[in-house]
This record gives C-alpha cells, structure tokens and sequence, in this order.
C-alpha cells in the first residue's frame, strides 16, 4: 500500500505565507557541516536581499563561517514560535547554498545596506576586518504552516517575481529615508492597516518590487502590494495610494 503524500499542493497562500516569514525573520537557525561532516547548528540574525533571498552577517572566526567555506551548503530555519505551542506555529526550512559577498563589491554594499536598515545595532561591528555577508541562494524550502499544513516550495516561488531593477536598487535608500524622516505617520499607518499592527514608532526597512518591510524594536511587518512593480518609477504612486488607503480605513 502506497503512503500517503504528507505535502499539500502548494497554492498561493502557501507561498504568500512562505515569503512572510522570510521577510519578517529577525533571527534564524542556520545548519551546516562541520568540518568532521556532522551537523552544526547555529543562531543568525537575518536580513533579505532585494528578491528575498536571507542576508548574513557572520565572522571569520566561527565555526560556521569555516564550515560555509568547505561546503557551502545550508539550511535556514525561519518562524518564531510566539505564544503557547511553538509546533503550532508556522516556520519555513530554506535548503541553500552560501555565497560570501566581496567587500568593495556593488553587491556586499547593497546587501550591507539592507542587512543595517533591519538590524542597526549590527552598525558597531560589521566593519570589522573578520566580519563578511553572505547570501544564501535558496534552493528549494519546506513549509509548516500548521497542524497538516505542509508544503514543498521552489525556489521561484520563494523569490520575488523577475529582478529588480537597477533604478530600484539606486532609488531604495533615498526613499526610505524620505518616508521615515518625512512621512513618519504614513508608514505607522501601513502597519497598523495592512500589517495588522499596533500604532507605534514604525520605521520602514526596505522596498521591494513585491512589497515593504515595517520594523518596531523587535516587531516586523510585511506589507504586500497589489501588484508586484514593474519598474522603480512606479514606487511613489504607489506609497501615496497606499497611505490614502490607510487613512480612509
């Protein structure tokens, strides 16, 4: 008698879910293979790129930074457990491979970019001479989204639809400086009317053609929008559409 496929079939909301936890990760369980080949798991604080692949920041002198340049095959375990049960929550496993990012590179400097607006604190030592980023290129991803709610994901279905564009990637910045610095009560608003949050100092971390990132201490949001944009001219209007959105409900 042939077992029963314990998987769903992935579906939209699956990967809406999957791309959530990703991008509201403020820490992970990252796995890889010692030196002696046996299992090495660790705790990393977690950022992601501009198509939502998990952004590192780790040194030189730990083991798993060793252990990534023998083998650069990973594991990330994402989803905090939050009250009661922690199996009852959902949580996203991302099979993937470490690339260090070059200091000096467009690269490493976009990704450290993105990595200081999540986790400013990360400010005192990411310079250091021992510290590098890594990007973990997903390969695929297991997602418990619950009691029988399994899913398995592709890697296209974890990272945001095509690439972005090079205009976004220059114009990110400027923008989410102007919004925290000059529209401070737009952005408290995005999380409290789509990111079902509680009003408060919300700061906007990161624009992505799939959506924006609202961090508040140690809370996160994400906030998708409508439709996934299709060049970096179209960022304005849409933060402006949104914010009437949000103050008319």
């Amino acid at each position: 008698m042939a077992k029963a496929d314990p998987f769903l079939e992935t579906d939209a909301e699956a990967i809406r879910l999957a791309k959530t936890l990703l991008r509201t990760a403020r820490f992970g369980a990252l796995a890889t293979l010692d030196a002696d080949g046996a299992p090495l798991a660790t705790r990393v604080a977690v950022a992601t790129d501009m198509d939502g692949a998990p952004l590192i920041l780790i040194s030189a002198l730990s083991a798993h930074t060793a252990a990534l340049a023998a083998d650069p095959r990973c594991s990330l375990l994402v989803g905090e457990p939050g009250k009661g049960d922690p199996l009852a929550h959902p949580r996203l496993t991302l099979k993937a491979r470490a690339e260090r990012l070059a200091r000096g590179t467009a690269d490493a400097a976009h990704a450290e970019r993105r990595y200081l607006n999540r986790h400013p604190k990360a400010k005192l030592y990411a310079g250091f001479a021992d510290f590098s980023f890594f990007r973990l290129e997903p390969e695929g991803g297991l997602l418990n989204g619950g009691f029988a709610r399994a899913y398995r994901l592709k890697r296209e279905e974890l990272l945001a639809e095509g690439t972005a564009s090079a205009a976004l990637l220059e114009m990110e910045q400027r923008a989410v400086e102007h919004m925290n610095e000059d529209h401070a009560d737009a952005v408290e608003n995005y999380a409290t009317a789509f990111g079902d949050a509680e009003a408060g100092s919300w700061v906007l971390t990161g624009i992505d053609p799939e959506g924006i990132d609202l961090a508040k201490g140690d809370e996160a949001r994400r906030v998708f929008f409508e439709a996934p944009l299709k060049d970096a001219s179209e960022v304005r209007s849409v933060l402006v559409a949104m914010a009437k959105k949000a103050r008319g409900g």
